[in-house]
């Protein structure tokens, strides 16, 4: 038992971490905390993503793309203009790379807001590091793996943040159902949303992306949420926009395939239903 459950911890709080610090805090800033706490949540999210640690900058700057182009041809992972998963995170990777190494510079609207920590980035987020990682994880399966079917799970720890980028960017724009009309093709793919922590609730996000909580609807669960109020009770972080507490109560069908947008999608609510403020 002990190879499945360190994978489901590694697993559950590498997501939550980026769901939490790097997305709705570096991307977004829906929260605000004291500098000792924000170094605090930095080193804790790049030493338990380990081997597939993001750096913040490049990670808000990519997702604030993703925002404003979602699901044209410069959106830098859109399931819309790639044929396959792997073929997305590939481009995902290469303007990743281009952002960590500055080679690429993004719009000037882009850039600003996001925690910044040179010793930790530059350590924990290069090669050394990730392979020190990949062996500290190799180690724990030679000790606890009991079953030669457990080292299936090995690989991902080593990729992990990526599989995560892709199950959300794919499915979340593929599969499942709406709440909003949207100019672009995000969807709800759980309802309740153990697996990614929130995260794929991508309809609701992109219509309501200054809301801290991804659930729109009595039946939606957003974990990563739920730990932001567990910490602001504590003090530990001040949201900057607390979301109304009443939820949608119509579902809308799902949208056909919107055509590419050169400019930020706009969501418009749809018919009968009122975004939360």
């Amino acid at each position: 038992m002990m190879i499945p459950l360190f994978f489901a911890g590694h697993w559950g709080l590498s997501v939550l971490l980026q769901s939490l610090f790097q997305h709705r805090y570096a991307a977004h800033r829906m929260y605000t905390m004291g500098p000792k706490t924000e170094r605090s949540l930095h080193l804790l999210t790049a030493l338990v993503q380990g081997s597939s640690y993001l750096q913040p900058r490049a990670y808000a700057i990519l997702h604030r793309e993703h925002h404003a182009f979602a699901d044209t041809e410069r959106d830098p992972h859109s399931p819309a203009h790639h044929g396959n998963p792997a073929r997305m995170m590939l481009e995902t990777a290469r303007r990743y790379a281009g952002f960590v190494t500055r080679r690429e510079q993004p719009e000037a609207r882009f850039l600003g807001g996001y925690p910044e920590w040179p010793a930790v980035d530059r350590t924990l987020g290069r090669w050394p590091s990730r392979l020190a990682f990949g062996a500290l994880y190799t180690l724990f399966y030679r000790r606890f793996a009991t079953r030669r079917w457990q080292y299936l799970l090995l690989p991902l720890h080593f990729v992990m943040g990526p599989v995560h980028g892709a199950i959300v960017n794919w499915c979340g724009h593929r599969y499942g159902y709406r709440n909003f009309r949207t100019r672009d093709q995000s969807r709800n793919s759980l309802p309740v949303d153990a697996l990614c922590m929130g995260e794929l609730f991508q309809n609701n996000h992109h219509a309501r992306p200054a809301n801290p909580d991804f659930a729109a609807r009595r039946f939606e669960l957003d974990p990563t949420w739920q730990v932001m109020r567990l910490l602001s009770r504590l003090k530990l972080i001040r949201i900057a926009h607390v979301p109304a507490q009443e939820p949608l109560r119509k579902a809308v069908p799902a949208l056909p395939a919107a055509p590419p947008l050169p400019v930020s999608p706009r969501s418009e609510v749809a018919d009968g239903v009122a975004a939360a403020p």
